[in-house]
């Protein structure tokens, strides 16, 4: 609570009964929060990161053929490039890639042969509190995103603001805020709240999801009631120190198009696992839609050279999609050698 000298003219506001109410009820609820142990729960974009990001192969999965050359400058503060070559569906002949990160910045660009530029830039403010910014373009869209977060004890709460303006006479864009806070040692609660709009033409639009997040020691659960009427659930279990396996399901309900009215409901569920083995990483994954995927990362010995094979097989469409990659990080004899006393470093991603 804000304190003030004796001969402040604002000592008033706290020599009054009110005052030692608020500040003494304030001060027992913080004590009774930390008595709890409470942990932070984490972010709203990460509540199923161990299904969707880690298990699943949705951030994984390519067609055609990829080559990537990675160059490390520097290891403390970390400055590295990269060329990326490809040949396939949703691919970029030609992408450049810098990246620098320390324990208080991260910076990265990307640019590819058809002149389409995206940047993301971090600035870690304290221990607890990182303030993102994110620009893109070309490709015929142009985005820019600032969000700013706040890591507290027991609770993680975000502002993001992607396109604002004002030029126009009146406030447009997307608004985003969120709040995941834990209730329990196990347990985490959150919701997310939306206000857009797209111009003074329209009225503006908001929404609010809700979230939820439990926590064991060798699973996780997660769901997500989205305001458009969509429920989305995964849960993720590790089977063993190398094993682990997850399954997705959204349920979407909207209304109807057609002259009956009535609702539509669509839902996926999709099973996924990973195998870490000692050079190598397969994932595998199916969904209730018939569509078979797999990606198989494999380390090349002590060289700096990774291979992936990716395999995509559509039941219903009787289609097949198929994706190998070649990935080589270069560095300086010295660079490895810094590499074995350097210390590793905390990057604001």
């Amino acid at each position: 609570m804000a304190s003030f000298s004796t001969e402040s003219p604002l000592a008033m506001l706290r020599d009054n009964a009110i005052y030692s109410s608020l500040s003494d009820a304030f001060n027992a609820f913080q004590e009774r929060r930390k008595q709890f142990g409470l942990s932070n729960p984490g972010t709203i974009e990460t509540i199923a990161r161990e299904v969707q990001r880690d298990t699943l192969l949705t951030n994984y999965m390519f067609s055609g053929l990829r080559a990537d050359v990675t160059k490390a400058f520097s290891l403390a503060p970390l400055f590295q490039v990269s060329h990326q070559f490809a040949m396939g569906e949703r691919l970029n002949p030609y992408a450049f890639a810098a990246l620098y990160g320390t324990n208080q910045i991260f910076a990265q660009g990307n640019l590819d042969n058809e002149g389409a530029l995206s940047t993301r830039f971090n600035y870690r403010w304290g221990d607890r509190t990182i303030t993102k910014t994110q620009f893109s373009t070309g490709g015929g869209q142009d985005m820019a995103s600032f969000e700013h977060e706040h890591l507290g004890d027991d609770f993680t709460a975000s502002l993001k603001a992607i396109n604002p303006s004002c030029l126009d006479g009146g406030l447009t864009g997307i608004f985003v805020g969120d709040y995941l806070q834990a209730v329990t040692p196990r347990l985490g609660l959150g919701l997310q709240a939306v206000w857009q709009r797209q111009g003074l033409t329209q009225g503006p639009d908001t929404a609010i999801s809700y979230f939820a997040r439990y926590k064991a020691d060798d699973w996780v659960a997660s769901a997500q009631l989205q305001a458009q009427g969509a429920l989305n659930t995964s849960f993720w279990k590790k089977l063993t120190d190398r094993v682990q396996a997850g399954v997705d399901m959204t349920l979407s309900v909207a209304p109807s198009q057609s002259m009956m009215g009535g609702l539509t409901k669509e839902g996926t569920t999709t099973f996924g696992a990973k195998y870490d083995f000692r050079m190598s990483t397969f994932r595998a994954q199916i969904d209730s839609k018939g569509k078979l995927s797999c990606l198989l990362e494999k380390r090349l010995g002590a060289a700096p050279v990774t291979l992936t094979f990716a395999a995509d097989v559509d039941h219903i469409t009787q289609q097949a999609k198929l994706g190998m990659s070649v990935s080589i990080e270069a560095s300086d004899v010295d660079l490895q050698e810094q590499q074995e006393g350097a210390q590793s470093l905390n990057i604001p991603f």
